[in-house]
C-alpha cells in the first residue's frame, strides 16, 4: 500500500498515513525516570527537527514519570513496553501519545485484551513492532532461517490478535538489521496491509556505518513509496539521527524547508581550509531553518563559480579569499577569515 493511501493515525497532535509528510521520531537514551534530562533531552531533539518521541518505560517509576514528562514537551511521546502489561496500562493513564508493544512478550491473550481495552478507552493508537531478532520459533523453522516472509507473517498475526480483539488504531513496524531483508519486508508488508508503516532499520550501527545503512535501507524503501514515519537508529547521540532523518528526507524531495548544504570533495587545487569552512557553514545554517535555499561551500575560484550555479548562494575559496557567489554569478571579493560571516550576512537578507 502506497503512503499515500494507508490509514490515517491521530499520534497526540500528528497525525500519520493518508498521503501526511512522512514523520521523524527518535528515541531518548536518558533513563526515563530522570524527567528533567529526559525533558532536556525531547526539547532539543524537537528543536533539531524531531516529530515523535520514544522513550523506554522499563519500570513503574517511568511509566508514572511520563504524566509530568508530558507537560513539559511540545511533540507526541511514545511509551515502549517490552513484558510487563501493567506498564502498558500505566503509560496510557500517564498520557502517552502512542505506545509500542510486541504482543508477542507481552503474555498471554487476556494481558493483551487489558492493554487493548485501555488503548481504546483512551484512544491511543498501538504501534505493533516486531524485529527479525525476535521472530517467533515456528516461522524460523517454517521458512528455514529469519526470512523477511517470516518477519511479515509475525507482524500481520500480532495485528489479526487485536483486531479480533476489537481495536484498528494501529501502527505496524517490522526492522531488521540486514538490510536487504528490511526492503524486502516491507515491499511484501505494503501489499497486505493499509496500516501506516513506522520504517527503520534496526541496531544499524555507529554514526557513519549507521548513516550509510539507514540512508540506503530508508532511501530505497521511502522512493517506493513505503513508509510513514521513520527512525535512523544510530548508536549515539540522537541528535545524530535526526539530522540524518531530515537528509534522507530532504535527498528524496520528501521534505521541504531549511538550508541545503553542498560542498565540494577537495583536492590539490583547494587553498583554503574547506573542511573546516563546510562544517562551519553545515552548523551555521542550522539557525535558518524557515529558509529553503541550497548554499555551496567551494574550495576553489577555478570551478567554484559554475559548480555554485545551481545554489541560491555560495562561496569559493581562493589564496586568503574568496568570492561570494549568488546564482553562480560572482557578488564579490571577501577575506577568507570573513567568508562564513558575509555568508551569514546574506542569509540574513533573504
Amino acid at each position: 500500500m502506497n503512503r499515500e493511501h494507508t490509514r490515517v493515525i491521530g499520534i497526540g497532535d500528528r497525525v500519520i498515513g493518508g498521503g501526511n509528510p512522512v514523520l521523524i521520531q527518535s528515541m531518548c537514551n536518558t533513563k526515563t525516570h530522570d524527567i528533567e534530562a529526559t525533558v532536556s533531552q525531547i526539547n532539543a531533539l524537537a528543536k533539531a527537527g524531531c516529530d515523535i518521541i520514544r522513550v523506554a518505560v522499563p519500570d513503574m517509576e517511568s511509566a508514572n514519570a511520563l504524566k509530568e514528562i508530558k507537560k513539559q514537551i511540545t511533540i507526541p511521546l511514545v511509551a515502549d513496553i517490552h513484558f510487563d502489561y501493567r506498564l502498558a496500562i500505566a503509560s496510557i493513564e500517564a498520557g502517552a501519545d502512542k505506545i509500542r508493544i510486541n504482543p508477542g512478550n507481552i503474555g498471554s491473550v487476556d494481558r493483551v485484551r487489558a492493554v487493548v481495552e485501555k488503548a481504546k478507552e483512551y484512544n491511543v493508537p498501538i504501534r505493533v513492532g516486531v524485529n527479525s531478532g525476535s521472530l517467533e520459533k515456528d516461522l524460523i523453522e517454517k521458512y528455514g532461517g529469519v526470512t523477511a516472509q517470516g518477519i511479515v507473517d509475525s507482524a500481520l498475526d500480532k495485528v489479526r490478535m487485536i483486531e479480533e480483539l476489537g481495536y484498528d488504531n494501529l501502527v505496524i513496524s517490522i526492522k531488521s538489521s540486514d538490510v536487504l531483508m528490511c526492503i524486502k519486508a516491507h515491499e511484501l508488508i505494503s501489499k497486505q496491509t493499509d496500516y501506516p508503516l513506522h520504517v527503520g532499520i534496526t541496531e544499524s550501527g555507529t554514526l557513519v556505518s549507521g548513516t550509510i545503512k539507514s540512508s540506503v535501507g530508508l532511501g530505497i524503501i521511502l522512493y517506493e513509496g513505503i513508509g510513514d514515519t521513520i527512525r535512523v537508529s544510530l548508536t549515539g547521540d540522537p541528535l545524530e539521527e535526526v539530522k540524518a532523518a531530515r537528509l534522507i528526507l530532504k535527498s528524496l524531495g520528501l521534505r521541504r524547508g531549511g538550508v541545503e548544504v553542498v560542498s565540494c570533495p577537495t583536492c590539490g587545487r583547494t587553498r583554503i581550509d574547506l573542511i573546516t569552512l563546510a562544517n562551519q557553514v553545515e552548523e551555521m545554517v542550522s539557525k535558518f531553518d524557515h529558509l529553503d535555499v541550497k548554499v555551496a561551500v567551494m574550495g576553489c575560484v577555478v570551478n567554484g563559480p559554475g559548480e555554485a550555479r545551481e545554489a541560491d548562494i555560495g562561496i569559493a575559496g581562493g589564496v586568503g579569499e574568496g568570492l561570494l557567489i549568488k546564482k553562480g554569478e560572482i557578488i564579490r571579493k571577501v577575506p577568507e577569515d570573513q567568508l562564513l560571516m558575509a555568508l551569514q550576512e546574506e542569509l540574513m537578507k533573504m
